[in-house]
C-alpha cells in the first residue's frame, strides 16, 4: 500500500462516470450544489440524455434549494474515461453491474486519476475487493451506495475493501456530506451491504404474494405506504417496535413477539421467476402506472419526497429534536 494518506475533500470538479439513472442523479445532486460536473458515458445520445434527465430533475432541486453558482451549465462532457478522471477531484462510477466491466473501468481511471483523488462506485451489490482489485492506489478506492432519486434521497454507503485506507473512508463521508447525503459506514464488506438486504427480503416476500394470489402490487404498495412505510420515512425498524414495546420498550417486544420468528409466516426464499410471475408483476405495476409517463412519475415522487422530509424537519425542530437525529 502507498504511504498516500491525505485525499482530496474540497471539491471543485465531480467527475461522473456512466450517467444512466444512477450516475445522473450524483451529476444533478452535484450540481446543485454548485459544483462543475465532467462526465463520460459511452452509450450513443449519452449527453443529450443526462442533459434531458438533469432537465426533469431541476425543479426539484430548486425547491430544494440550490446552492450558491448552481447551473446545468456547469455540466460538461468529456470523450474518453481517461479524460474525465484527469480532470475531476472526486469520481463517482455508476457503470452497470458487471464484475469485467468495472475491472476494466476502474483499471484506466485509477491509472488516470491524481493519486490524492478518490474513487467511489455506485454498486449495490459487487464487493469492492474484488472490483478495485486492478486499480492504481487501491486504498483510495470506497463503494458509495445511493438510492434513487440519488438528488434527493440522502443515503449513501460508504464501503471499504481490503486494501482502502481508514483515511480514504474518512475523506469520502466528509465528501458525501458536503453534497448534502447521509453516509452510513458499512463496517464489513458483505454482499448487498445493509439497506439492499433489507430491501430484497422484503422484495422477495412481496413476489410471493402476488405469486400465491395473496394480494396485487398496489396492494401490496398500499399495505406499505399507508402503512409501515409512513413511520419507517422517520423512525426506521428498531426504534418502531420498541414503541410498539409500550412502557417497556424493546425487551418486551421481543418477548412477546420474539416467538412468532419460528412462525411460517414468510419464505425467505426467493421464488422461481416464472413467465406468469412476471407478466402478473409487469401487469400490475402497468395498472398502477396508468397513462402517466415514468418522467411525470419521477416530478410527483420528487415533490413528495420534498414534502415528506420538510415536514419531518419542522416536527423535529417542533418536538426538539436535533435535525441529524
Amino acid at each position: 500500500m502507498s504511504n498516500q494518506t491525505t485525499f482530496v475533500t474540497q471539491i471543485k470538479t465531480f467527475g461522473a462516470i456512466c450517467t444512466g439513472v444512477i450516475g445522473s442523479g450524483w451529476v444533478a445532486r452535484a450540481l446543485a450544489h454548485g459544483l462543475d460536473v465532467v462526465a463520460w458515458d459511452p452509450a450513443p445520445n449519452a449527453e443529450q440524455q443526462l442533459r434531458e434527465r438533469i432537465a426533469n430533475a431541476w425543479p426539484a432541486l430548486q425547491a430544494q434549494g440550490l446552492a450558491e453558482g448552481a447551473s446545468q451549465d456547469r455540466l460538461r462532457f468529456a470523450d474518453s474515461v481517461e479524460a474525465c478522471a484527469r480532470e475531476a477531484d472526486f469520481i463517482q462510477e455508476s457503470a452497470p453491474e458487471v464484475l469485467a466491466l468495472k475491472l476494466d473501468l476502474h483499471a484506466r481511471i485509477s491509472a488516470a486519476a491524481r493519486a490524492d483523488v478518490l474513487i467511489g462506485s455506485s454498486t449495490s451489490g459487487l464487493l469492492p475487493s474484488e472490483f478495485y482489485a486492478t486499480s492504481a492506489n487501491p486504498q483510495r478506492c470506497v463503494v458509495g451506495h445511493p438510492f434513487n432519486p440519488v438528488y434527493l434521497l440522502p443515503l449513501v454507503e460508504v464501503v471499504g475493501g481490503k486494501d482502502t485506507a481508514p483515511e480514504a473512508i474518512e475523506a469520502a463521508m466528509s465528501v458525501y456530506t458536503a453534497l448534502g447525503m447521509r453516509p452510513l459506514h458499512v463496517r464489513k464488506e458483505v454482499p448487498g451491504f445493509v439497506a439492499d438486504r433489507l430491501l430484497e427480503a422484503l422484495w422477495r416476500e412481496a413476489l410471493h404474494l402476488v405469486n400465491d394470489g395473496v394480494a396485487t402490487t398496489g396492494e401490496i404498495d398500499d399495505a406499505i405506504r399507508f402503512g409501515a412505510g409512513l413511520r419507517w420515512s422517520f423512525m426506521g425498524t428498531f426504534l418502531t417496535y420498541t414503541l410498539a414495546g409500550g412502557n417497556a420498550g424493546m425487551r418486551h417486544f421481543m418477548q412477546q413477539f420474539g416467538p412468532a420468528l419460528q412462525l411460517p409466516w414468510t419464505y425467505l426464499k426467493a421464488p422461481e421467476l416464472t413467465e406468469s410471475l412476471i407478466d402478473s408483476v409487469v401487469e400490475g405495476t402497468a395498472e398502477q402506472q396508468g397513462q402517466r409517463s415514468i418522467a411525470e412519475l419521477e416530478r410527483y415522487r420528487d415533490d413528495c419526497l420534498i414534502a415528506v422530509q420538510e415536514a419531518i424537519k419542522q416536527t423535529k425542530a417542533k418536538h426538539g429534536f436535533d435535525a441529524a437525529e
